[in-house]
């Protein structure tokens, strides 16, 4: 790499362009096909009723992508998934963010900047809800680097409709700490056979790489999350929600603010979905 003011001939620019947009190709096609490989390997497994698995197609619009307390994209997105879970307690599913707006040019707009594939096991032992799983993140479009996150959770039904759920997960490819961890309580309530409402709230906690990586001084208490939605079973294989959520900071030495030279921006999200479960 040449020095600062250090001229380079034309040609040498052009080749370096083009070394840039061949990795930046190779990094795509290489997530493309990491992802159609999942996707056929999800459609196989709904489809072979020997699995004896659910299948789920989901859809969400939302006026905003906020993941743990960071804004993404303060602008609308779609994001789609599949979801495949056996009998035996093995799933898989695949998401993806689609950005319709571009944030001030911060993403590329009308495409894809994050697809995001789970292997996970559940199992239920007596009251004890226990779950964990690998999440391969991959960012097609954008110059972020894919990572890879470990992940566990116990959760523990309350009483009338309450339960609670302590996830931790462990940054395996990036951060390589147990970057984040979050604790929810959430309720739901059926009011007939086809109309339903839930409510949750949720606090993070960050290590000090992942508060530091989002612009923050040091970890701790990071963000918390409230949410509201109401529900509604069309049929017995579609449903359609709604939903509100609103998202702040605990401490902005953790998490700061936009204004404040940090990542939130964005505190309430409202959002719609569409769900088809075969």
């Amino acid at each position: 790499m040449p020095l600062p003011g250090t001229f380079l001939p034309n040609w040498q620019y052009l080749s370096i362009v083009l070394i840039i947009t061949h990795e930046r190709r190779k990094k795509e096609m290489k997530q493309m096909t990491i992802l159609a490989t999942a996707m056929a390997l999800l459609m196989t497994l709904a489809a072979a009723p020997a699995m004896a698995a659910d299948a789920t197609l989901s859809m969400d619009v939302k006026s905003a992508y906020v993941w743990r307390g960071i804004t993404v994209n303060n602008t609308a997105v779609i994001q789609p998934s599949i979801d495949v879970s056996a009998k035996n307690g093995f799933g898989l599913n695949v998401w993806g963010n689609y950005d319709i707006g571009d944030m001030n040019n911060t993403f590329r707009g009308n495409d894809f900047s994050e697809v995001d594939l789970t292997a996970y096991y559940n199992k239920s032992i007596g009251w004890l809800n226990l779950g964990g799983g690998i999440i391969d993140y991959l960012f097609p479009n954008t110059t972020t680097p894919s990572t890879t996150e470990l992940y566990l959770s116990v959760g523990v039904p309350i009483a009338w409709g309450l339960s609670t759920s302590l996830t931790g997960y462990y940054d395996i490819g990036q951060l390589k700490s147990l970057d984040y961890t979050q604790l929810s309580l959430n309720y739901s309530h059926n009011f007939t056979d086809k109309l339903s409402v839930s409510a949750g709230a949720s606090a993070g906690y960050a290590s000090d790489s992942f508060a530091q990586a989002a612009g923050g001084k040091d970890g701790g208490l990071f963000d918390y999350n409230l949410s509201l939605s109401a529900g509604y079973q069309i049929t017995k294989a579609w449903s359609v929600s709604a939903n509100v959520a609103y998202v702040n900071s605990f401490d902005q030495d953790h998490l700061k603010d936009k204004s404040r030279g940090g990542t939130l921006d964005t505190h309430t999200i409202v959002g719609a979905n569409v769900t088809y479960s075969f």
